[in-house]
């Protein structure tokens, strides 16, 4: 049987994916308006982690904002069930445990998600069930924003422009999703939840890096990000200050909602309360949702480049590659800047917005290595992985995306430190071995003379790493290595 979405349903579940909530969120909403009884599942998906490290940040990020969201669907009268199993197989199964008539979920724009979708929908469809999913982590999805073509875009600016015209012209695309008014129809029970032991995993450092978790640290990152968003535009170049939102996790996980964020500083915007910082800001959740429709509209970036002219370009392969790729990896580049950021992603899971373009542009247009494999790396590593806005990032750095950077432009490294860490106070942080360097010497040790790097008590080699690579020869190199390309990105 095929149910119609306008139907009432006597019983339906809620799928929670990247939308650890209870608050504005379309799937609960309109399940909850649609029907007399929804349960609510979150399934630690075996398919996904199974390929994870023990110790892995997210895993501990999600496992606490999943106790946070069972506890307040609690105090609003319901409970959130937790399985750990193959969602595609769990999820029609607990349906038809449940006697659920219909899933209800919210949408998820990556090509192994929507292949599992489609392997849920057909599965439910066979027993009678059906399959609803809806907008929630972005304001505009898939094909809202086209060119006057009716194309999608492929340059960041004019989808911004129509974007922004979008929104402006229709302000109810920021309005809220409400489930408080409907909560009546939740499911009452007690839902359990797994250790992380018993689902597999260690504790990691997340506690220890006071990294806030769920809807209640989401919120009061947001607070305190309110008071500093005038300065946003300024301050968020530069990894020393406390510039950005650190939003990105629980916009990935969906601790906060979008339209709240989107509504509270354009509201601010209207009191003059946000600056310029504030439309600065609004432009990097655009640059998210544009990744997000490229990623839609054009999956093979997932393997390939953007633009296929790129995959012509012969990247360094070998054991020297393998080698210099090791370095990079653990911030032994002989660059500072470089190697502190490493060392900040390694030991913390986050790097500064900065200083991933920094890294990533020296490991490919430095080191000639393949742009895919720091992609992986990050994959890996960022708490806030997202993989549109990360193989983005990556492809922009590669020149094979859309609207990136020509190829011709190579971040030098020495000048980028000393312009966004011009007192070295972020490299001190992270490269404390460096910390006696004065604020010019510290960008570029190699250039300061032996005797005095001895007095400090450095000794190149030993100490901190000499240049695994010459930039200027390495941009030359870089240039001859992309004439393969026609035309300039």
């Amino acid at each position: 049987m095929i149910y119609s979405l306008n139907m009432a349903f006597d019983t339906t579940l809620v799928w929670f994916r990247r939308d650890l909530r209870s608050f504005d969120h379309a799937a609960l909403h309109h399940a909850l308006r649609r029907s007399r009884r929804v349960f609510c599942v979150f399934v630690f998906d075996k398919a996904i982690l199974d390929g994870l490290p023990r110790r892995d940040r997210r895993v501990d990020f999600i496992h606490a904002s999943v106790a946070q969201l069972g506890a307040d669907l609690q105090q609003l009268g319901g409970h959130l069930l937790v399985r750990h199993a193959d969602a595609a197989t769990a999820i029609p199964a607990l349906a038809a445990e449940l006697g659920a008539q219909a899933v209800f979920a919210n949408h998820d724009y990556e090509p192994q998600a929507i292949a599992r979708d489609a392997a849920v929908t057909a599965t439910l469809a066979a027993q009678g069930r059906s399959f609803h999913s809806f907008k929630d982590q972005v304001i505009f999805e898939k094909d809202e924003v086209l060119s006057q073509a009716g194309t999608p875009f492929s340059v960041f600016t004019p989808y911004k422009n129509a974007w922004l015209k979008k929104m402006q012209a229709d302000p109810s695309c920021l309005a809220p999703w409400q489930v408080e008014p409907y909560a009546a129809s939740l499911a009452p029970g007690m839902g359990t939840l797994p250790t992380l032991a018993e689902l597999g995993f260690e504790p990691s450092n997340l506690s220890e890096l006071a990294i806030p978790t769920g809807m209640a640290g989401g919120a009061a990152l947001f607070e305190n990000f309110q008071s500093r968003v005038a300065d946003y535009g300024f301050a968020r170049d530069y990894p020393a200050l406390k510039g950005p939102s650190y939003l990105s996790l629980h916009l990935r996980f969906g601790t906060v909602s979008i339209r709240h964020l989107v509504r509270s500083v354009a509201e601010l915007s209207a009191r003059g309360q946000a600056g310029e910082g504030g439309a600065v800001w609004l432009s990097e959740l655009i640059w998210r949702e544009f990744y997000m429709m490229i990623l839609y509209q054009h999956p093979h970036v997932v393997r390939s480049s953007f633009k296929p002219a790129y995959d012509a370009i012969e990247w360094e392969t070998g054991p020297a590659a393998d080698a210099a790729f090791a370095a990079w990896c653990e911030g032994r580049t002989g660059y500072p800047l470089v190697d502190a950021a490493m060392a900040q992603i390694n030991q913390t899971g986050y790097m500064h917005n900065r200083l991933r373009m920094v890294a990533a542009c020296f490991l490919i247009k430095d080191l000639g290595i393949d742009w895919r494999r720091g992609e992986a790396y990050f994959a890996l590593h960022l708490n806030d992985f997202d993989l549109a806005a990360n193989n983005g990032g990556w492809q922009w750095a590669s020149s094979s995306g859309c609207d990136a950077q020509p190829y011709f432009r190579i971040f030098n490294p020495i000048t980028q430190s000393e312009k966004f860490d011009a007192e070295g106070r972020f490299i001190r942080r992270y490269l404390p071995q460096l910390a006696k360097l004065s604020d010019k010497e510290i960008h570029a040790p190699w250039l300061v003379p032996r005797m005095l790097l001895a007095q400090r008590g450095i000794e190149l080699g030993h100490d901190y790493p000499e240049p695994i690579v010459q930039h200027d020869a390495a941009r030359k190199r870089t240039l001859e290595r992309y004439a393969v390309v026609k035309a300039p990105a």
